[in-house]
């Protein structure tokens, strides 16, 4: 298990290069024809993710994830590890959102690997607690859920604008 931790610690960037790189060669030919089952599936089981995240139901994303599920909040952060530490990380901005925003602006599978990129928004009334925030989420997938989840931050912005 540590190992494979480490290979995704340490091959992560490679991954999100070599999507980056190919991410205007993606949009611009008919990438579904090139996955299969397996990797349409496993894009299905993100954007359902995703989607409750806007829905704001924990019950929706915990659905999606492997109970002992791996999430590093982004490339300065430790991981935790499981749905009640994710749900302590993450209720606080559920709780101080009125809505939440997950635009996927693309997306890119190779075998048990997704990685979207997306803008997430955490609207919220108080101006300290609204976020918005751009970057690349890499997930492995693993029996049908995803195993580990690692956000990389491209952009943040802190408060209205």
């Amino acid at each position: 298990m540590t190992q494979r931790r480490d290979f995704l610690a340490t091959s992560s960037t490679g991954l999100l290069a070599a999507f980056l790189a190919s991410g205007s060669r993606a949009q611009e030919q008919d990438v579904d024809a090139s996955l299969t089952a397996e990797e349409r599936a496993n894009i299905q089981l993100v954007d359902q993710f995703c989607k409750g995240w806007e829905a704001m139901e924990l019950s929706a994303v915990f659905a999606t994830m492997k109970e002992d599920a791996i999430y590093r909040q982004s490339q300065d952060t430790p991981s935790v590890t499981g749905h009640q530490a994710i749900s302590d990380l993450m209720q606080p901005w559920i709780e101080s959102s009125h809505k939440i925003t997950y635009e996927v602006l693309e997306t890119f599978a190779r075998g048990p690997v997704v990685i979207n990129r997306r803008i997430d928004i955490y609207h919220s009334n108080d101006d300290e607690r609204h976020l918005e925030w751009e970057g690349v989420g890499l997930f492995l997938i693993e029996d049908g859920l995803i195993r580990e989840w690692q956000d990389f931050t491209m952009r943040i912005q802190r408060g209205k604008a």
